[in-house]
Order: C-alpha cells, then sequence, then structure tokens
C-alpha cells in the first residue's frame, strides 16, 4: 500500500489505487487483508480506478479501540473522499456484509456488489452465529488466538482434519496475528440473520454473485439479498465457489458498475 488517509477517529488506513476512471472501492472480508482482493483490481482497472485497503486492525492500517461497525464505516466515508468523493463498492463475504451497511447509512456509493456474503437464511442459523459469537470472544479476551481461528475456519465449513493440518502449516502465525479482526468481522454479521430492514433502504443498485458450486445455503443468502433490496439483481457464476476466480468475477463486476 502506497498511501493513506486517516477515519474520523484518527486511524489510520494503507490503500492502494491503479486503474482510470469512477472509483471502486474493494472491500475484503474475514481473516484476509486488502491483498486478498487485490488481484480483481486487473480485470477492472481498465475502465476505473481501483481502490485496494486494508481493513482497521490489518495489513498495514491501523486501529483504534473501542471497534463498532460505525467506525468501519467511517473508513469506507473517509477512503471514498480520498478518492474523489462518490465510489462503487465491491465486498467479498462479511465485506459484502459492510458495504451494505455503508450503502444503508447513506455514504456517497453510487453502486454496490457483493459475493457471496454469509447470511443466515436456514433455521438455527441465529443459534449458531450466536455461539460462534460467544466462543469467539471468550478465545480472543483469553489471548487463545488459534482457538479463535479454529473456530473461525469450523464456522466456514472447513474439514477438522484440514483445520488440524492447517495449524502445522508456516501460513498459521500469519492467521493468528490477525485473529482479533474476527471480532469485527463477527460484529458487522451482527446476529447473522439477513439484515431485510438494512436491504431495504438501500436505494442504489446491488449486484449480489454467488457461485454455482458453493453450498446452496450460500447461494440462497445471495439470491435473499438480490430480492430484498429495491434494485437488487443476482447473479451466478459457473464452475465458481467461494473461493471465486477473479479473472471470472472481474468481467461481470466490470459491466454492471459500467451499466
Amino acid at each position: 500500500m502506497d498511501k493513506k488517509t486517516l477515519s474520523r477517529d484518527g486511524t489510520p488506513l494503507a490503500y492502494a489505487r491503479t486503474g482510470q476512471g469512477p472509483a471502486v472501492v474493494l472491500v475484503s472480508g474475514a481473516m484476509s487483508t486488502g491483498a486478498t482482493v487485490a488481484p480483481l483490481a486487473g480485470p477492472l482497472s481498465d475502465g476505473f480506478s481501483v481502490v485496494v485497503y486494508d481493513r482497521r486492525g490489518r495489513g498495514e492500517s491501523g486501529d483504534t479501540p473501542p471497534y463498532t461497525v460505525e467506525r468501519e464505516v467511517e473508513d469506507l466515508a473517509a477512503l471514498i473522499e480520498a478518492v474523489g468523493g462518490e465510489a462503487a463498492l465491491y465486498g467479498i463475504s462479511s465485506g459484502g456484509a459492510l458495504v451494505l451497511e455503508a450503502a444503508a447509512s447513506g455514504l456517497p456509493v453510487s453502486k454496490v456488489a457483493v459475493y457471496e456474503t454469509p447470511f443466515a437464511v436456514y433455521e438455527g442459523g441465529a443459534k449458531e452465529r450466536a455461539e460462534y459469537t460467544e466462543r469467539l470472544t471468550a478465545a480472543l479476551a483469553e489471548g487463545r488466538r488459534g482457538d479463535a481461528v479454529e473456530l473461525f475456519l469450523r464456522l466456514t465449513g472447513l474439514a477438522e482434519e484440514m483445520i488440524q493440518g492447517a495449524r502445522q502449516a508456516p501460513m498459521w502465525s500469519a492467521m493468528e496475528s490477525i485473529a482479533p479482526s474476527l471480532a469485527y468481522d463477527d460484529a458487522v454479521m451482527g446476529d447473522g440473520l439477513l439484515p431485510r430492514h438494512r436491504l431495504a433502504s438501500i436505494t442504489v443498485p446491488v449486484l449480489a454473485v454467488a457461485g454455482d458450486a458453493s453450498p446452496a445455503w450460500l447461494r440462497e443468502a445471495t439470491q435473499a439479498v438480490a430480492e430484498t433490496a429495491p434494485n437488487g439483481t443476482y447473479r451466478s457464476l459457473e464452475g465458481q465457489t467461494h473461493m471465486v476466480d477473479p479473472q471470472v468475477l472481474g468481467p461481470v463486476l466490470a459491466e454492471f458498475f459500467t451499466q
């Protein structure tokens, strides 16, 4: 990241900008930094000024306690102001929940695209989220970062043997270092249920995208976002999973942001 701006509470936010045209801000999900979504900048940079940033508490950005979702929305407001005063937003997974909240909060956003935001539309979803929140809060309060990462990986449906294998991998220390930000994404997701009232208040176009090889509940959640937003559209990407290929997703986003 070669640029920095300050959020309303003084938190420094590291970001990079590539390409020419209207601004598009890319927002990462849990256990990730701006580098995770940076590969999308390539397919978009021909027609857009693509902004990639590290969310607070991760990467090269700072952090200022106590955390609130409103402060992350203020972070996006600061970035949008820094890049011209208006932008389209894209968010993946829980990053999608953040950009939807930003749009519902009235930020100067032209369009919003999300990929597989994991809202619960199934019975028991709220209970599962509440149990995760309780266990995650305890693990982080007790300094058990590795356990916090395990809880998150389990929530995503990763097999137990893969989780234990990840603990032995070189990347595990980096995952533990970013573990405190899991609480931030958990807060962004709220009770885990589809925020129908907030979505219904979004006036700008919303594109909700899912991979047709992803779990059925994720595809259903994505469809529900599109159906609840007043100006929502749903797209399904053939052969894609939650780990979407930027070269497949990029042209879809470019078409939407150009319309």
